[in-house]
């Protein structure tokens, strides 16, 4: 696990956590290579210089300071928050200034997204499902263990709660075999989205020069008729 690295803020957004205008604070750093993200620039190990909005950390909390009363949560994303030592207390400064937190999250670090649960740091959980994940590699990462993925799925629907796990729906990456099966690890959860892919400022252009790589909305409706009826609500994104 690495120190936090701050690669950037939204100050402002209305989507990022469902009912709350928030801020969305972005940690350097991903163990997964999934060639459609979209930051990039937050992967690489060590991610990018720190945000030139706060050259310091107590920046962050200067910030959310000066923003109480206009918003009403934190989002903590990345990169993957959960690689970072400096999560936990991250979490209880922002939580001992009122905020509610979002965090945003690949499932591979389920003791992390335990111990935020247990210690009650965190007010609202969205994981990431890639693909299958028991076929993560290589594309998704090389060394993840889907027992560490379908932990932190149990977790996380255990945890009392609200939450929402989502798929991002690349091709091949994505089926509707994947969809069934991802369907089936999440049997019953409260809601799972399936997001629309849009190609820029993608991590692996390479993998997107062949083939169409993208759902149409019919497709994707598609697919959340194949799955709505095993989640309490599918939506799509």
């Amino acid at each position: 696990m690495t120190e936090m690295l701050l690669g950037g803020i939204q100050k402002n957004s209305m989507i990022d956590y469902p009912g709350k205008v928030s801020c969305v604070l972005f940690l350097s750093g991903c163990n997964f290579n999934c060639p459609y993200c979209h930051n990039p620039e937050l992967v690489a190990k060590g991610g990018s210089p720190a945000c030139p909005y706060f050259p310091e950390e107590n920046g962050i909390y200067d910030f959310l300071k000066e923003r109480r009363g206009f918003l009403d949560g934190v989002v903590i994303s990345g990169g993957e928050p959960t690689l970072h030592d400096d999560l936990i207390p991250l979490c209880e400064k922002i939580k001992n200034m009122g905020y509610p937190v979002k965090l945003d999250t690949n499932g591979s670090k389920p003791e992390v997204v335990r111990k935020l649960v247990n210690t009650g740091l965190v007010d609202y959980l969205a994981m990431d499902i890639k693909t299958d994940p028991l076929n993560y590699s290589p594309l998704i990462a090389k060394d993840c263990d889907p027992a560490d993925i379908f932990s932190s799925i149990r977790i996380i629907m255990d945890s009392g709660l609200p939450y929402e796990f989502k798929t991002t729906c690349v091709k091949p990456l994505v089926s509707e075999a994947v969809i069934d099966s991802i369907s089936h690890y999440i049997h019953g959860a409260k809601l799972y989205a399936l997001q629309q892919f849009h190609q820029h400022e993608v991590l692996n252009p390479e993998f997107f020069r062949k083939d169409e790589r993208c759902y149409t909305d019919s497709e994707l409706m598609c697919l959340k008729s194949a799955v709505e009826s095993r989640v309490q609500k599918c939506i799509v994104r």
